[in-house]
């Protein structure tokens, strides 16, 4: 162990010294070979990386996963590490290697050992215990987590350790502890630490947080295995949990409350099911307890379009059981009433009286969402509690714009809409009240008065701008267009 550790430690040393980097990487390929690439076409790549440099024969090896000649590297280190093998006159990856880039883009954070990719066309699918690379999901999930300062955190089904990574990068100091199921994936793990010259991670083997039982963390992260396949099947580890439905999801989301410290934070990744004639607001709102929560669908598939995606993502379109597998899908949610299956975040953060919110965000947010995940939070909890009568001052949000939509020359506009231009980009049709009040709460004033001004100024009983005012305000807070100080 001491001397993989060694030889792990020279090959980040021989990494950085070539540039392997995101930046390096993409400074190398270019717009045309990089963009092929994210298609999962390496030809354009393939072109871009014949020089012979270290840097290209790390992508090739590493990133392109193709031999490349002795000759163009030092492979001793690699190959005391278990990341390539010697092959006649050429090394070959037994591993991939890929960097990460900081949440906020602009740095390196580290590095992440998975399998090989199995590329659509290859003829092969993912072995039952494959530990998946980096994604868009776990790019989605490390760009959620919330920017708070913590000191002990878990990753629940760290897999090849992403989101540690991630996590060590911005929160040097903070415990970590990671666990999958998957006992080749904390090896990978592991090794990805190593790479990513981090010390003391804690790794557990277990499942959900068995591992961890009676503990307690100020944050827990999760890209947890939540894809709702038939009822029993856990082919692949690293995807599916062999729970039914959307069961695992669900039992983590319940379980949270006893494993976080007060005020502390439980973020993951989620697929839920949407039953014919129940809500799905509705169903994933008795998953919750204990906790504030803000859960976001950002899409919804159809059972055959979800069959489709995972069939896809294992490589088995083409090969003779895709009808077998994708029939069995499709028998499966038609047994369960499912009408469709929803992809979200969830955020749970504890609290003694908690707030929750429920709701569907298509449009494009502000990256990445971690910096005002707790803002948001905290409108949620301000909004419930919020009346015209308590005294507090309101401001409004940084970055609202008002539009007004109307004939030209019209004395009154149609419509008044309030923009957020950052963060979660809403846009809310509003009143004459709301828009006066956007106009002039700056936080300094109670809102008692002002409410009296746009009274007096727009002829309206003073009783019925405020009764107005409770009615709309509590939503426009929750919804981050007003704050209150």
């Amino acid at each position: 162990m001491r001397d993989l550790r060694e030889a792990l430690r020279r090959v980040r040393a021989a990494f950085e010294a070539a540039g392997y980097t995101v930046d390096g990487v993409r400074g190398l390929l270019g717009p045309v070979a990089g963009g092929a690439l994210a298609r999962d076409e390496i030809a354009p790549a393939l072109r871009a990386t014949r020089g012979g440099s270290p840097l290209e024969a790390l992508t090739r090896l590493f990133w392109l996963q193709v031999p490349v000649d002795a000759a163009a590297l030092d492979a001793r280190d690699l190959v005391a590490a278990g990341l390539v093998e010697p092959s006649g006159g050429e090394v070959r990856p037994l591993l991939h290697v890929e960097p990460l880039e900081s949440v906020s883009g602009a740095g390196h954070a580290g590095y992440v050992v998975s399998d090989l990719k199995v590329r659509p066309g290859s003829g092969t699918v993912p072995a039952d215990d494959h530990v998946v690379g980096t994604g868009g999901a776990s790019g989605n999930l490390a760009r959620l987590v919330v920017h708070k300062p913590v000191d002990n955190v878990l990753d629940l089904g760290t897999g090849c350790g992403v989101q540690a990574v991630h996590l060590h990068d911005r929160l040097r100091r903070a415990r970590i502890t990671a666990t999958d199921v998957n006992p080749r994936a904390l090896e990978l793990a592991a090794m990805s630490f190593e790479l990513s010259g981090m010390d003391g991670v804690e790794l557990l083997e277990g499942s959900l947080l068995e591992p961890v039982r009676g503990r307690r963390f100020d944050l827990i992260v999760s890209n947890p295995p939540f894809v709702v396949a038939p009822s029993g099947d856990r082919r692949f580890t690293y995807r599916e949990s062999g729970m039914p439905g959307d069961d695992f999801c669900r039992r983590l989301v319940g379980a949270a409350p006893e494993m976080l410290e007060d005020g502390g934070y439980c973020q993951l990744l989620a697929n839920w099911l949407h039953i014919d004639g129940v809500p799905w607001e509705e169903r994933l709102g008795g998953w919750v307890e204990g906790c504030d929560a803000w859960i976001v669908q950002r899409d919804v598939q159809d059972p055959a379009e979800y069959a489709e995606l995972w069939l896809r993502d294992s490589c088995e379109a083409g090969t003779p059981e895709y009808r077998a597998r994708y029939d069995a899908w499709l028998e499966h949610f038609e047994r369960q009433g499912v009408t469709g299956i929803g992809f979200g975040w969830i955020t749970l953060r504890r609290a003694e009286r908690p707030a929750v919110r429920i709701e569907e965000l298509r449009q494009a947010v502000d990256q990445p969402v971690g910096a005002y995940v707790e803002g948001v939070m905290d409108g949620f909890r301000n909004a419930e509690k919020f009346s015209t009568g308590c005294g507090s001052p309101l401001r409004v949000a940084d970055g609202l714009v008002q539009e007004q939509v109307g004939p030209p020359g019209a004395e009154d506009p149609e419509r008044i809409v309030l923009r957020q231009t950052a963060g979660l980009r809403r846009a809310a049709g509003v009143g004459t009240v709301e828009a006066a009040l956007a106009g002039v709460c700056d936080g300094s004033l109670p809102l008692d008065p002002l409410l009296g001004a746009i009274a007096q100024l727009t002829g309206m009983d003073a009783g019925q701008v405020r009764a107005h005012a409770d009615t709309v305000l509590p939503e426009l807070i929750a919804d981050g267009f007003f704050e209150v100080p």
